[in-house]
């Protein structure tokens, strides 16, 4: 198979204009045929799509069961398996939604065959996060249906292409929130792939340009990812555990790691929930004196179990008042619309709230203004976390192997998933929830 060849920037730049295009000519039929016949792969004529490749469509490929069978014999499941772990197209079983909003259902999607540099894994584990939810729900805008989430995976490698050298098969490994990135920008040459300025490829939904498809995640039997952007996950760290390390784990290390949190810092934490409960994990373990901030006393039982060293009541107005100016660095991982101006009001000057919970409405109009006179006044720092590059999530991992920082997590089946986001909206899984993957084909197995 020949390598596929990175595009150069101005390839990409194009692509990304041809893509924003393509999205507005979709809104009638006719444009929509025009954009198929116009992105017609190399060898394909044009409005004769392949049925196998994900294109820049509402609508991508997949099947549905029909007639309540089952979407494959035991055969023909055996098949699509030893396709998967010979590095050829296959199809997976996964978990997804037919429309933006609709319930969760069992569908299969097919998956490339591996490239010289891609790996295959066979998927065991996948964490669920809200941001999953926000997206199949159209919470935060349109994307093309029908949609498989799932940005935290976890399963061992079973194919590899032809040049791969870092891998190998047998070994088990994690895929997060992107697979690719142009790779030659400013943010890519300094390891920060998700800052890429021509668009990080998202693990879900996002149109992979070198591979000519929309990606789908890892709700899902299998997945086929460059080699540049798989991790290794350290033996110390059960594969269960280490699927939300690959959203959440970063998504709070990140930024203690770029403040520098240690010894000596006080960290505030608000929101103990998926996001929360890790923030308080990491900053423990990095030495600082950690206080969650929390609405009932039942979170902050918990928030000493999970390490941390003091608890304020947001609901108790003596309380918020005495720690006033009291934190260095406040992660805020509230997920619904807040006043940060109150949370602002608990920094010590010079210090930090690191914004980590996006709210469903898109536009954060239900958030409050930031009043900018609290900031320079104190000399006050509003940041923001979006993950991490692949280099500093492998040390992620490696720290939390070192230091054995998990998250606290339920086993989901597939036959549960649908009660599991409700759920998880609700506050009510403690802390991630994580789909056992081999409950999606086990009846195929028995």
């Amino acid at each position: 198979m020949t390598p596929a060849k990175i595009p150069s920037v101005t390839v990409l730049a194009e692509a990304r204009r041809r893509a924003e295009q393509a999205a507005q000519e979709a809104k009638t039929s006719n444009a929509e045929k025009q954009a198929d016949d116009t992105t017609a792969t190399e060898g394909e004529a044009p409005g004769q799509p392949d049925p196998r490749v994900g294109r820049k469509d509402k609508v991508l490929p997949a099947r549905f069961p029909q007639d309540g069978e089952d979407l494959f014999t035991a055969e023909e499941w055996e098949a699509q398996r030893l396709a998967a772990f010979q590095g050829k197209a296959h199809e997976a079983l996964a978990v997804g939604v037919r429309e933006l909003g609709a319930p969760l259902e069992e569908l299969a999607i097919p998956r490339r065959a591996a490239g010289p540099r891609d790996i295959v894994i066979d998927l065991e584990y996948c964490g669920l996060c809200h941001s999953d939810v926000h997206t199949a729900r159209g919470e935060w805008g349109s994307r093309a249906v029908p949609l498989v989430t799932g940005h935290e995976m976890v399963g061992r490698v079973c194919a590899v292409g032809s040049e791969v050298q870092s891998w190998q098969v047998g070994e088990r490994v994690g895929v997060g929130c992107m697979v690719g990135s142009c790779r030659v920008c400013e943010p890519c040459k300094r390891q920060d792939e998700q800052f890429c300025i021509h668009n990080a490829v998202g693990t879900y939904g996002t149109w992979d340009e070198p591979h000519s498809e929309r990606t789908q995640g890892g709700y899902a039997t299998s997945i086929v990812v460059p080699e540049d952007f798989v991790l290794r996950i350290p033996e110390k760290i059960g594969p269960a555990h280490a699927a939300p390390l690959l959203c959440a784990g970063i998504t709070m290390y990140a930024p203690l790691e770029d403040l520098r949190v240690g010894p000596g810092d006080k960290v505030a934490v608000a929101g103990i929930g998926g996001l929360g409960h890790m923030a308080v994990k990491l900053a423990a373990a990095m030495g600082a004196e950690v206080t969650a901030l929390t609405r009932t006393q039942a979170k902050a039982e918990d928030a000493r179990r999970l390490g941390a060293h003091d608890v304020v009541l947001t609901t108790d107005e003596g309380s918020m008042a005495a720690a006033r100016g009291r934190f260095t660095v406040l992660v805020d991982a509230i997920s619904a619309p807040h006043d940060v101006n109150a949370l602002l009001d608990l920094l010590a000057p010079r210090g930090t709230v690191v914004l980590a919970g996006l709210p469903a409405d898109a536009d954060g109009s239900e958030m409050p203004l930031v009043d900018p006179r609290t900031l320079v006044n104190r000399g006050l720092r509003l940041a923001g976390t979006k993950i991490g590059g692949i280099e500093q999530t492998q040390r992620m991992l490696e720290f939390c192997a070192d230091h054995g920082v998990v998250p606290d997590i339920e086993i989901v089946t597939a036959a549960d998933m649908n009660e599991a986001w409700d759920r998880m909206v609700a506050g009510e899984l403690h802390y991630r929830g994580v789909l056992d993957i081999g409950s999606l084909d086990s009846h195929l197995n028995a």
